[in-house]
Order: structure tokens, then C-alpha cells, then sequence
């Protein structure tokens, strides 16, 4: 049978109206819907409410959260990736941290940094060696108390294989303190046909009963990679001497700056150290990092506890760097530093994705924390001045996958470009889920009565100004109903996985459902022969 031109242009005009009006309601339980049938209707999951009740922290008192080592000997223990398959970072604390009126930092030269490492668990015949630092919290006000780290030590380990099982342990032989024998698998060659078997992707954690049940589903699915999109341990809704609150600005109003309570981050490395010791994770900041101390130093914590390939991918700074997982391009970009198009991150931005190689990595995937696609009224359009400045930038070089945190929620997008449908646009996916105490988002910018006055969302810690002037159709600065763009959204905790090969398949898991039942699930689907990044800016394709 043969069609005539004009029979086969009816016939795709039918399949593209048929596309365009489906949901991922529409599937039955054993298809699995792609982006080549989208864009799809908008979807809310009805609230749960049951699920809204308190967030909480684990105590300082659990078990799983205590120290478990003795003197120097290592915990803590973590790994991230280096900027390609053939390197790692392996890091861990030695020694106590210390909290009061008067700290005195430990001495990071006491004690080596080293990895013994093999591909056999009875022969550990390699050797690297690394640097070690401490960090402080300082608060030059009457009644707060100062905190200083135990060692940090960090080391990179170099001419590893690729896809192969190393097995190491850390620590200063000379000392007797060496931790127990861990293993890691190192990521696949770059190339379009090898790929990290399993990426998980979670947000806004902190250390919660909730974030227990996160990570334990996390753990099930059994990860090769980590992405943790922002917002760590949530020390700051801690004041110095312990006392915590659901709303820090909420209960302490009156503190002349706002406190952290450092020893979470102790007791969240240790509770993590299950799953960090043995599957690479890679950070990027969040605004809970940013904790202001004396001398208006920022972001201590986050910059001295985790390993970054920011030298190794060209970057100057711990807050944006980029790595290789396979076939896959990773960028992670930092929202609370300078990113307009005059600063050195933009600058470095372009400079990365001019090097990024499609025949080597196909695809390009980039996270940070606050969204610019989410229909939330929690933090809604608050990162408009970074989209306005960056969202071309990503688009023109064909962002395949964004990831964000920050709000406390799930929402997956069509493929959007600035605020339109848009079949080149990346797919945005906010898992700010992970469980943190501050409870999860629940309200819609587009319901009656939802809409945040335009002047109140820009966010001090972006800079502070407006940038939301791109209106929606109406004019307004909110939807009057669920936009196009959002193809579902749920309040609920929970994490992703990414399964990539030519169709990457997307899963994201909810806390409350056994680990075997999908809340969403969707292969993501390039299409380069469509999308050439030479026309996209010209004719949006």
C-alpha cells in the first residue's frame, strides 16, 4: 500500500492532535508513556493529607547517628566523582568536632591522608595520598556557641578502569587507625553506548524519620550515582545550643544572626555513610548551606565536607563544576553565587558546554537548586533572574534533563522554553521531596486566592531582584489553572531514579508505596535530528 504526500501529512497532523491531548493517565499499567507522546494534559495528584503531618529530626541519641569509631580512626566516609571514569574522591573525618564558648581547632598535619585500593579485597597494593583541613563556625555574639570540625581529609584516586569494582580503605596506617575495607564501581567509559546502570536523584533530604525512608527506598534500587540537589542537613533551623524549630525566622525572630547548630552535619554524614561509602554522590549547594558566620564567610560546610571536580572540569569554585557518567554530561550550576552573563560562572558555562561533545557524551543533563519551572506558591518564579539570564544559554546547546530541589514536592514539566511548549526544551524535574522537617508544599500558584504578590519572590540570597516580567498570555503573573508546561505534580516525599541508554527512563518512587510501585515513570527521549542546536534559536524548531 502507498500513501500520497498529502495522506501522509493528514495522517502525522492526526498522531500529533492524538499526542498532544494525552496524560500519563491515559496509559495503561504496562505502557510506559515517552516524550514522543507528549505534551501531555496537565496532571495533580490529589493531596494526601495524612501525609502533611510533622517532619522529625532524628535525635542526637539514635543510634545512627552517633560515633561508633574510636581516636583517629576514620567516618564519614564518602565518595565523589572525579571530572571522568578514571578518578574518584574518597573522603572522611578523623578526630571530634568540639562546640562552645572556646573551640580550639584540631591540627590537620597530625594525622596522613591516604587510601590503600585494589581490585582484589585481600590485596590492596595501590596507594594515593591526599590533603586534610578543618572548618569552623565562628558567632561573635554573647550567648552563641562556636563550633570547629573534626579532620577532613580528602583524597583523589587516579588510572582507575572503567566499569571495574575497586575495593579501598582510608585513613593513617602509621596511626593504626584505617577504616574497614569499603568498594565502589567506577563509571563507564564515556561513550553513546555506555551508561551508569542506575542514577538516583533527590532533593531537600536533611535528616528526618522521612529521610530514613527515603534513603532506605534509595538503597533498594540499588544506585550507581547520587545526585543531591541542594539543601543537606538542614543545621540551620537549629540555633547554636541545640534548640530547633519547623521555621527558624518563624520561632527566632530576634537572633542577631541566624544560627546553625553544626553537629547535624556530623550526624548526617554518619547516618549517610551506608549508602556514601560505597555510591559516588555528587552536591550542589542549596540556600539552607549558604550559613553566614563571622567575617561574612558563607557556605563553610558545604565547601569543606564534600570532594568537587571543580579543578578537574576548568571551574574556580566548589558552587558550579561538571563531570562525565557514561554518555551522560553532567553540569551543576550554583544559584546562590553571581550568574548573570557578565560573571565568571556564566563565563565558565559557556566555556563547558562549547567543549561538550555529543558523539562522546549525547547527553547533557543540569541541575541546581531552586526551579525555574515549578507551579508551586513556595518559592514560585524566585529564580526568574537566573533563568533570564542562563535559560538561553542551556537551551541553545540542547539540556536534554534539569533537575531542581527546593520546593518540597514533586513536579515533572513538558519540554518547555521560556514558559511555552516547546518539543526542544528540556524536561524540568523538581524532587525537592527528599524529607526534610520543613514539610512539604502543598499550595498551587494557580488556585483561587494562591497567587504570591510579583514583589515578594525574588529571593535575598539571589540578589534580591525582580526579574519576573514575562507575564503569562493574560497578562498575570500566575496561571488561572494548571499551565501547559506542567505535566504532573504531587505533594508527596519520595526520590528518582534515571535508567539511560538512547531512552532514558525516568522513575520517581514515593515514600508511602512499597519500593516496587511507581509514582511516575516516563522515557525521556532525544531527538537531534530535530532539535539541531544550530536552528533552535532561530525558528524555537
Amino acid at each position: 500500500m502507498t500513501f500520497h504526500n498529502d495522506t501522509i501529512t493528514f495522517l502525522r497532523l492526526q498522531l500529533l492532535l492524538l499526542f498532544c491531548f494525552l496524560s500519563p493517565a491515559t496509559f495503561s499499567a504496562e505502557y510506559i508513556p515517552s516524550t514522543l507522546d507528549g505534551p501531555f494534559v496537565p496532571v495533580t495528584v490529589p493531596l494526601d493529607t495524612s501525609l502533611r503531618g510533622k517532619a522529625i529530626d532524628l535525635p542526637d541519641t539514635d543510634p545512627r547517628v552517633r560515633r561508633h569509631v574510636t581516636g583517629f580512626e576514620p567516618e564519614q566516609i564518602s565518595l565523589s566523582l572525579s571530572s571522568d571514569y578514571d578518578s574518584i574522591w574518597v573522603s572522611w573525618i578523623t578526630g571530634e568536632f568540639q562546640i562552645g564558648k572556646n573551640v580550639k581547632p584540631l591540627d590537620p598535619t597530625s594525622i596522613d591522608s591516604i587510601v590503600q585500593f585494589g581490585t582484589l579485597r585481600h590485596s590492596l597494593s595501590h596507594e594515593a595520598k591526599g590533603h586534610s583541613l578543618v572548618y569552623n563556625q565562628l558567632y561573635p555574639f554573647d550567648g552563641l556557641l562556636n563550633y570547629t570540625s573534626g579532620i577532613i581529609h580528602h583524597v583523589r584516586i587516579t588510572g582507575l578502569k572503567p566499569s571495574t569494582v575497586y575495593y579501598y580503605r582510608c585513613g593513617d596506617p602509621s596511626r593504626h587507625a584505617m577504616s574497614k575495607i569499603h568498594h565502589f564501581r567506577t563509571m563507564p567509559v564515556s561513550s553513546p553506548s555506555s551508561y551508569p546502570g542506575r542514577i538516583a536523584v533527590v532533593g531537600d533530604l536533611g535528616l528526618t524519620y522521612n529521610t530514613t525512608d527515603t534513603i532506605t527506598h534509595l538503597l533498594q534500587n540499588s544506585p550507581d550515582l547520587v545526585l543531591l540537589i541542594g539543601d543537606v542537613s538542614y543545621a540551620n533551623l537549629y540555633l547554636t545550643n541545640g534548640t530547633s524549630s519547623d521555621c527558624y525566622s518563624c520561632s527566632f525572630s530576634d537572633t542577631p544572626i541566624h544560627e546553625t547548630y553544626q553537629p547535624r552535619w556530623d550526624y548526617w554524614g554518619r547516618f549517610m555513610e551506608t549508602l556514601t561509602s560505597k555510591v559516588p554522590l555528587m552536591v550542589i549547594e542549596g540556600n539552607h548551606e549558604i550559613e553566614l558566620q563571622a567575617e561574612n564567610k558563607t557556605f563553610e560546610a558545604y565547601s569543606s565536607r564534600f570532594a568537587f571536580p571543580f579543578k578537574e572540569s576548568g571551574s574556580s569554585s566548589k558552587m558550579y563544576y561538571s563531570f562525565n557518567a557514561g554518555g551522560i554530561h553532567f553540569v551543576m550550576l550554583g544559584a546562590y553565587i553571581s550568574f548573570d552573563k557578565s560573571e565568571e560562572q556564566y563565563e565558565w558555562l559557556k566555556k563547558d558546554l562549547a567543549k561538550f561533545d555529543r558523539f562522546i557524551t549525547p547527553w547533557l543533563v543540569v541541575s541546581w537548586h531552586p526551579p525555574w519551572y515549578s507551579t508551586y506558591t513556595a518559592h514560585y518564579r524566585e529564580a526568574e533572574c537566573m533563568k533570564e539570564a542562563m535559560e538561553e544559554l542551556l537551551y541553545s546547546y540542547g539540556t536534554d534533563i534539569v533537575f531542581n530541589g527546593h520546593v518540597h514536592a514533586y513536579e515533572r514539566s513538558n519540554r518547555v522554553y521560556n514558559y511555552e511548549l516547546d518539543p526542544c526544551g528540556p524536561v524540568y524535574i523538581v524532587v525537592g521531596d527528599g524529607g526534610n522537617r520543613e514539610k512539604m508544599a502543598i499550595e498551587h500558584a494557580d488556585e483561587p486566592g494562591k497567587c504570591p504578590d510579583p514583589l515578594t519572590t525574588p529571593d535575598p540570597a539571589m540578589g534580591g531582584e525582580f526579574c519576573g516580567w514575562n507575564f503569562t498570555a493574560t497578562g498575570k503573573f500566575c496561571w488561572d489553572q494548571q499551565p501547559e508546561y506542567s505535566a504532573l505534580r504531587e505533594s508527596s516525599f519520595g526520590h528518582g531514579i534515571l535508567e539511560n541508554e538512547t531512552w532514558a527512563l525516568w522513575t520517581w518512587y514515593r515514600n508511602q508505596d512499597s519500593s516496587s510501585k511507581v509514582g511516575d515513570q516516563i522515557y525521556i527521549v532525544r531527538q537531534p535530528d530535530l532539535c539541531s542546536r544550530h536552528n533552535r534559536l532561530v525558528d524555537h524548531c
